[in-house]
This record gives structure tokens, sequence and C-alpha cells, in this order.
């Protein structure tokens, strides 16, 4: 696993890309606007973007941005889709 911090000043973007592993985008002040190709949305501080391996994606901001991307894998190591999945209820 490995985590990188990154800071967006406003007007500032990242352009389209891929990634290889699983990459979990984790906004901790400001918003980011993210285009994957078939949707776009807004992830603002407190919130999580999940991107699969593979997945095309972009960021953009419109305010001072910070998030740390957290990647979970390793490059040239198969690695599975992210899932969220709910825990079964115990009585």
């Amino acid at each position: 696993m490995r985590v990188v911090g990154l800071r967006l000043a406003p007007g500032q973007n990242i352009p389209e890309h891929r990634n290889a592993i699983p990459v979990a985008l984790i906004v901790t002040e400001g918003r980011l606007h993210f285009d994957d190709g078939a949707s776009q949305g807004e992830v603002g501080a407190g919130e999580m973007l999940l991107i699969n391996p593979g997945e095309r994606h972009a960021y953009r901001a419109d305010v001072d941005t910070s998030a740390f991307l957290v990647y979970a894998g390793l490059p040239g190591v198969r690695s599975r889709q992210w899932s969220l999945r709910r825990r079964a209820e115990t009585s």
C-alpha cells in the first residue's frame, strides 16, 4: 500500500489517466470534481472516491483542495475490483 498527498489550487486539474491498481481518493479539505467518462460528480471533505484498476478518470478543483490517494496494490500484481459490502447483521 502507498499513500500520496495531493494539493490542488483553484483551477488546477489532473488530466484523464488510468491506474494499474485500485486507488481510494480521500478528500480532507475542499472538494474535487471528477469525470470518469461515464459520469461526473463531486467529492467533498470527509468523502471518498474508489477507482478500480483501468478506469479512466480526471479531477478538477474549484477551491483549495487537499486529499490523500491510497494505492491499494502493486503494479503487475493482479488486483480485484473494489466492492463495498455491508456486513450481515447479527442478532
